[in-house]
């Protein structure tokens, strides 16, 4: 039954049934307010708020849930879709990582939360998706963190399913609110539009075009999920949560499965959602395109910019620089101060003109002394030179390749190349068309169907892969962990700490076990190891995707320094636009694109724009 038309029978069939019961409710209301009775009337809306209790929201089941703990106190209203919480402390692990800061998540906005690596980003949406701070229980929240179930359904099965499901959630919230708060409550005005919004007879279509934008096409939107790669099945998550349109939607580097494709048009939809957004992202450009406002966490604190990426650092530039003048004025001022009062000596004249100084240096610091700006620390790392070696360095001949063995699944054939120590190549493309893949031929994983890949004798090859920081060990610590993998490289501990610390890995979390360190450092450490190799050639497959903007500056000042081969997949376009100096389209074929990296994006916004 279309929506548009249930949800107009169901507001008629509530409000006839709140007409039937028009006197009972009077004649409580009016006992209400006989009995002074405000608070009984707010409970009982309350009572209906919490009823309303998110659908979207989807429970905590990892082990990070009992090594972390928070507190804080609701400073909006209740029944208000902007949420303050106050004192805002959080721990993780027994380390604060935020105290007595505020949390202002205001509906219709769009916030790019941004922090460096360990701070503590993730961490704080999963205690948002959880509800560990006290939101409102009426505000649906949901956290993009597990893929869809392996299930017997389609990916447009599994997402209409749970927009159907969606609505069921909402017609008995609408019930509870009707019955507690009458039929004039905004509430239930709200309740009315999203059930119009989700629109069974539309279902499917828009299903349809949220899947197809994250990169399914007519043959895999029919596929069933449990036969589905992890990835796409955290697409098929996305897709629910996009379909859905909960009221605060939490997105953890949603681009991290995602090819530069799926990516554009991710960032053109989220740039018009209407309710409450809070995205981690490591890709500049992307949080340019989507955000209305920015968070930063920073030594412990949440502070909160007017406008995107871009905007927050030049205004935080601007305000630095102020800062800056007025806190080397006050020095100034307080260092002439000081040099009076010790110039005054004993005269007796000039005693009580330091003692007036004095007393205006005091009130100066019990006002509180104005601090310098903080300075975000500079994090550069390199791969050392390997010593050059005579090209080709790796050597495509005809080569051809389908995982089948059969010819008309081809990913691509006839290819011959060479990758040399120059070569700074990017593959760009659609998921599936065999970037990965062409990554797996060089290293020797699969072998080619036709044709050759040979490597020069002596070659070193360091690989990034998206697996790559699951297979840390992660109950040793990272100095543990590199000492293991290169024995015998050094005989003391601090030259061990000297080599995590140059990738940024620091203090007490060198000597902590690997599990306790967030996603971000783990891959630093991933690259501490492939420095350590000494490779003529770095493959890295979606090395940023858990980078922080300053991770990942320092990655492509490395490649470009390196003095070796480099073959890039990635779909951040910040760091591409910064290395790529070719950029391969992997896509049935191998076709060189002779244009920059933002002449291929606006080819594929054009391309999203006809789906």
């Amino acid at each position: 039954m279309p929506p548009k038309n249930k949800s107009k029978k169901f507001q008629a069939k509530l409000k006839e049934e709140a007409k039937q019961n028009g006197e009972d409710k009077s004649v409580k209301k009016a006992a209400v307010e006989e009995d002074d009775g405000k608070q009984i009337e707010v409970d009982e809306m309350i009572a209906a708020l919490n009823s309303v209790s998110g659908g979207a929201k989807n429970p905590e089941a990892d082990e990070t849930l009992a090594a972390r703990t928070s507190n804080g106190v609701l400073m909006s209203l209740p029944t208000s879709r902007d949420i303050k919480i106050g004192m805002f402390t959080l721990n993780f692990h027994g380390k604060v990582l935020v105290e007595d800061a505020d949390i202002e998540l205001n509906y219709g906005r769009r916030y790019g939360l941004i922090g460096q690596n360990g701070s503590g980003k993730s961490t704080l949406l999963k205690v948002l998706a959880n509800k560990e701070v006290p939101i409102p229980d009426f505000i649906d929240t949901y956290l993009l963190a597990e893929e869809a179930e392996p299930t017997e359904r389609t990916a447009l099965e599994y997402v209409v399913d749970e927009g159907k499901k969606e609505i069921e959630r909402l017609e008995h919230a609408a019930e509870k609110v009707l019955e507690v708060e009458g039929p004039d409550s905004e509430l239930l005005v709200t309740l009315y539009d999203r059930i119009d919004e989700l629109d069974p007879s539309t279902m499917e279509t828009r299903a349809s075009t949220i899947l197809c934008g994250l990169g399914f096409n007519a043959k895999t939107i029919t596929k069933l999920t449990k036969d589905m790669s992890g990835g796409w099945r955290m697409r098929v998550a996305l897709a629910k949560a996009l379909f859905i349109k909960p009221t605060m939607l939490l997105l953890d580097e949603p681009t991290n499965h995602l090819d530069l494709e799926a990516c554009v048009w991710l960032e053109d939809y989220l740039s018009k959602y209407d309710r409450i957004l809070v995205l981690v992202s490591h890709s500049q450009d992307f949080l340019d395109g989507v955000c209305t406002d920015t968070m930063v966490l920073q030594r412990k604190k949440l502070k909160y910019w007017g406008g995107n990426y871009s905007q927050y650092q030049k205004t935080r530039e601007e305000q630095d620089v102020n800062q800056m003048k007025l806190y080397k004025k006050q020095q100034d001022e307080i260092k002439h101060i000081k040099q009076f009062i010790a110039s005054c000596g004993t005269y007796a004249n000039l005693v009580r003109q330091a003692k007036s100084r004095q007393k205006q240096l005091d009130k100066m610091v019990e006002a509180g002394l104005l601090e310098p700006p903080v300075e975000d620390p500079i994090f550069r790392f390199k791969f050392p030179s390997p010593g050059k070696m005579a090209p080709p360095l790796v050597s495509f001949r005809d080569v051809a390749f389908s995982y089948s063995g059969k010819k008309e699944d081809y990913l691509y054939s006839d290819l011959s190349f060479g990758i040399d120590s120059d070569s700074r190549i990017s593959l760009v493309g659609p998921n599936g068309a065999g970037k990965s893949t062409l990554l797996k031929l060089v290293v020797g994983e699969i072998q080619p169907c036709e044709g050759d890949v040979s490597l020069k004798s002596g070659v070193r090859i360091g690989r990034y892969h998206q697996h790559s920081n699951d297979q840390l060990d992660l109950d040793v610590s990272p100095v543990e962990y590199l000492k293991k993998r290169f024995e015998g490289l050094h005989d003391n501990l601090q030259a061990w700490r000297s080599e995590v610390g140059r990738f940024g890995i620091t203090g007490e979390a060198q000597l902590n076990p690997i599990n306790q360190l967030s996603d971000g450092l783990k891959t630093r450490l991933v690259f501490a190891d492939i420095a350590l190799q000494k490779p003529h050639v770095l493959l890295l497959d979606e090395p940023t995707n858990h980078c922080d903007m300053e991770m990942i500056d320092s990655l492509a000042d490395a490649i470009n320094a390196f003095d070796g081969g480099v073959v890039l997949v990635s779909h951040d376009f910040r760091l591409l636009s910064q290395v790529a100096r070719e950029i391969w389209i992997i896509d049935h074929g191998l076709e060189y694109w002779k244009q920059d990296i933002q002449k291929y994006k606006e080819k594929l916004r054009k391309q999203n724009a006809k789906i």
